[in-house]
């Protein structure tokens, strides 16, 4: 039989017709159940076994209807059945535009529930319903640099910065973090597109013209219903002054904002030194620290140590280099390098909490470094609680603090507070990232990959995200998605994710090739990624011997060791526990 009379036969038979019958009312009926079962606590797997039986039941449904035919005496053979006993042409053609109709109406609702981001999923998902916006909300944009060179962004960036540290100290007022205030810097958005991106009511922005010693800082409150200014002002003064304008600016604001502070309540210095160049050094720091801490660390470890050259005293500058020092010892060429670089990192944020004791950045920088350097799970936690104490509502603390409480067995209160950091900070690559992380390591796969877009729709390029979400697909067995994302992460990542992808293709030798690259290049900072790859591949013996490596090195992926699911394969081996015992873990 030809196809075209093939298919003439189907039509004839209405087996075509039966077909989108049985769809549409197979969408109802899934719709329906849907809806209803939860409602009357029904258990998770019904709707499941529902959809299951009627695709079993597809085509049964259509045997059946190439042999029988519906005909206003009853159901007949199709042999049986003459041609003026068939449904009439007018009535099919009407049945065939009511199913056409609903199957599009399906069409549209799927694409609609499947893909629409409405407000209420976003807010769903990050574990709270969509806040109100507070009308002591606040966002402070990134001051325009005004003067004639354009290098001084860093100073006109770090003043914005200073304003939004002092106000975030303020409890009466809800202030949204840096990296998502700072993502607006140079786009043409208006006040109130970035009001509504960020639920807030406030915005504080500005201009910087610094010239020589003299600067000209000019800074408005808009209120972002209307647009209207609740406060203006310009002030002309000496960069010596520099200190004294954000007190003014700050106050001012606050002021202007109708917040009440109690009389022993003032508005903090976060920066700790009078030195203005020393501040200025300082600011470099920061601006080559934000590039990238791996290309331009050195660069932010030299100007943080010519701040401190300049004020021995300066708190934030050591907290600054110790994180660039720590950074700068995971690409050193041994451990014994590596072990140095971290024992420099330690001293230095000593010596800022010293100088500081109640700067909450210190405390951060050092519970980053005892939880992921020293596996010191106590002392972590003991700094963590201190800085969170000191700064509640910083997104970077709640998202290092996060991690430390999810690895070492907290895991509840440790996503609540990852999400909480996404909602201080929304448009922050980080405290996407480490939300999609704890979700990923707790198991709730799809949950993570909607975190790790989010992370994608800021940085498509995020070296991170695109290694886990490449991780996610390569499980999934969806090989080309996976390399798509590891082919723009970093050299690592990408190293890593190729050699686990080349061995599911049966590549062997390129497998091999990635695997060696990655040996050679990184076997300092690597060694957790490399055990993953010997996992991935089933060699249990080497994926063993590489993680006695990482705990030698003490390589930062360790303490995620009892939760990455990278490791799965190892988790029922007995030396799998006895590294977790090794690792001491404090419940």
């Amino acid at each position: 039989m030809k196809v075209d009379s093939f298919f003439a036969e189907l039509k004839r038979r209405n087996v075509v017709r039966m077909a989108g019958l049985y769809l549409v009312g197979a969408w109802l009926l899934t719709q329906v159940a849907s809806t209803v079962l939860p409602m009357f606590g029904a258990p998770e797997w019904l709707p499941r076994s529902i959809v299951i039986l009627l695709a079993i039941a597809f085509v049964p449904t259509l045997i059946f209807s190439w042999v029988f035919e519906l005909t206003p005496q009853g159901l007949k053979r199709d042999e049986e059945v003459a041609p003026e006993q068939s449904i009439a042409p007018q009535t099919a053609r009407r049945m065939d535009r009511v199913i056409i109709a609903v199957l599009l109406l399906a069409l549209g609702y799927f694409a609609f529930d499947k893909f629409a981001l409405t407000p209420k999923r976003q807010a769903a998902f990050v574990g709270r319903a969509a806040p109100a916006t507070d009308v002591k909300s606040i966002a402070v944009l990134p001051f325009v640099n005004m003067s004639a060179d354009k290098e001084q962004d860093y100073f006109s960036d770090g003043l914005s910065e200073e304003l939004l540290n002092q106000l975030a100290q303020v409890p009466q007022l809800r202030v949204i973090a840096r990296t998502s205030s700072f993502s607006f810097k140079g786009k043409e958005v208006d006040v109130a597109t970035i009001a509504k991106a960020l639920n807030v009511a406030n915005v504080l922005e500005g201009s910087v013209r610094k010239s020589a010693s003299t600067l000209r800082i000019t800074a408005q409150l808009v209120r972002a219903s209307d647009s209207s200014h609740l406060w203006s002002q310009t002030y002309d003064r000496e960069m010596t002054d520099v200190f004294k304008v954000q007190d003014e600016i700050s106050h001012e604001v606050v002021a202007a904002l109708k917040v009440k502070l109690s009389p022993t309540q003032q508005l903090p210095k976060t920066q700790h030194t009078a030195n203005t160049e020393a501040y200025e050094h300082y600011l470099l720091g920061m601006d080559f620290s934000r590039q990238d801490r791996l290309q331009t660390g050195p660069q932010a470890a030299e100007e943080f140590q010519k701040a401190i050259a300049l004020d021995p005293n300066y708190a934030n500058a050591y907290v600054e280099l110790a994180m660039a020092q720590a950074f700068a010892a995971e690409v050193v060429g041994s451990p014994a390098e590596r072990n140095e670089g971290i024992s420099r990192a330690l001293s230095s944020v000593e010596q800022a909490i010293t100088l500081a004791p109640n700067l909450a950045l210190a405390y951060k920088a050092r519970g980053y470094l005892r939880y992921t350097r020293l596996w010191d799970w106590l002392g972590a936690a003991a700094d963590f609680k201190q800085a969170l104490a000191l700064d509640p509502n910083n997104a970077e603390l709640l998202s290092s603090y996060s991690q430390s409480l999810f690895f070492t067995g907290q895991q509840k209160e440790a996503i609540a507070m990852a999400r909480k950091a996404t909602l201080v900070d929304p448009l922050s690559l980080a405290t996407w990232h480490n939300l999609g992380l704890l979700l990923f390591s707790s198991g709730q796969d799809s949950e993570a990959r909607q975190a790790w877009q989010h992370a994608l729709e800021i940085n498509p390029g995020a070296r991170w995200p695109n290694y886990l979400l490449g991780y996610l697909d390569l499980k999934e067995r969806k090989t080309g998605d996976a390399v798509a994302h590891f082919r723009v992460t970093d050299e690592a990542f990408k190293l890593t994710g190729t050699a686990m992808v080349e061995h599911t293709l049966g590549h062997t030798q390129k497998s091999d090739e990635a695997l060696g690259i990655l040996k050679t290049k990184y076997m300092a900072g690597s060694a957790f990624q490399v055990a993953a790859i010997y996992a991935w591949r089933g060699e249990k013996e080497q994926a063993f011997g590489w993680l006695d490596r990482a705990y030698e090195q003490h390589d930062s992926g360790m303490p995620r060791l009892r939760y990455d699911p990278t490791l799965a394969s190892l988790h029922d081996d007995p030396r799998f526990a006895a590294l977790v015992k090794k690792m001491g873990f404090s419940e």
